[in-house]
């Protein structure tokens, strides 16, 4: 009896043995990839997400830097708006600013550290504004209802208004302002956090893009949020009755 009980311990050891030199099976590593590309597939747009979330927040503190150089700039412009009033910028109209994408240059000197780089003039999820030669490299527009009276943005009435108006800049003041908080000064030109197919910028009638507003907040809005403009968009360039109007409810 204690002979025999004394073999167990051995037998249990050549078990372990066989075991430990048995390997997976072909089985047993088919699951265990299996499991690795389930895990994959969870994570991967988890990661995806969080990496757009970190770019949309970078995007987000972009326009608070952009309304600190407002700030300046209406501090040393007796509470008056950027607007263009010279020659021709680049060959263009410079007073409608590229259909408020070519205002760049007004509020450089308020930025530090810009040298024609894209900096906090840039969203890093747009791909579309690479060259500094595309309306100075800036992703972000400017509503033409800072630069044009009420009575002008209401005599605009169709698309092209945006970028065929003729008429003269008039310089807005903050004075003017009758609902900062839902006035839009800044937003993204395209849907860079929340693509759309058919993105025409932010009077198309899609895409959801950040927002600056004339008292320094910003807004994660959907088009459909915004309240359709004279041009029958939700276009902040032409909200009705411009810097007196608002864009949100």
């Amino acid at each position: 009896m204690i002979s025999e009980f004394y073999d167990y311990p051995s037998l249990g050891s050549a078990r372990i043995r066989r075991a430990r030199g048995r390997g997976f099976t072909l089985v047993e590593l088919l699951v265990v990839i299996g499991i690795i590309g389930i895990l994959a597939a969870l994570l991967l747009p988890a990661l995806s997400r969080a990496r757009e979330g970190a770019k949309r927040a970078s995007c987000a503190n972009n326009l608070r830097q952009i309304y600190i150089a407002f700030e300046c700039y209406l501090l040393e412009h007796k509470d008056t708006y950027p607007a263009w009033q010279d020659t021709p910028l680049d060959k263009s109209p410079g007073y409608w600013l590229w259909m408020g994408r070519g205002w760049r240059r007004l509020l450089a000197p308020y930025i530090p550290g810009d040298k024609e780089r894209p900096g906090v003039f840039y969203c890093p999820s747009d791909t579309r504004q690479r060259s500094i030669d595309v309306f100075e490299r800036t992703s972000y527009a400017y509503s033409m209802a800072f630069y044009h009276s009420p009575e002008q943005i209401n005599s605009i009435t169709t698309v092209a208004g945006n970028y065929s108006n003729p008429l003269p800049a008039i310089p807005q003041t903050s004075a003017a302002l009758r609902h900062p908080t839902r006035k839009i000064l800044i937003g993204e030109w395209y849907a860079n956090h929340a693509a759309w197919g058919n993105d025409r910028g932010w009077f198309g009638p899609g895409g959801k893009r950040l927002y600056l507003f004339a008292d320094g907040h910003v807004e994660f809005l959907d088009a459909a949020q915004i309240r359709p403009a004279n041009d029958g968009n939700p276009n902040p360039n032409l909200t009705k009755d411009g810097i007196a109007g608002y864009d949100v409810q």
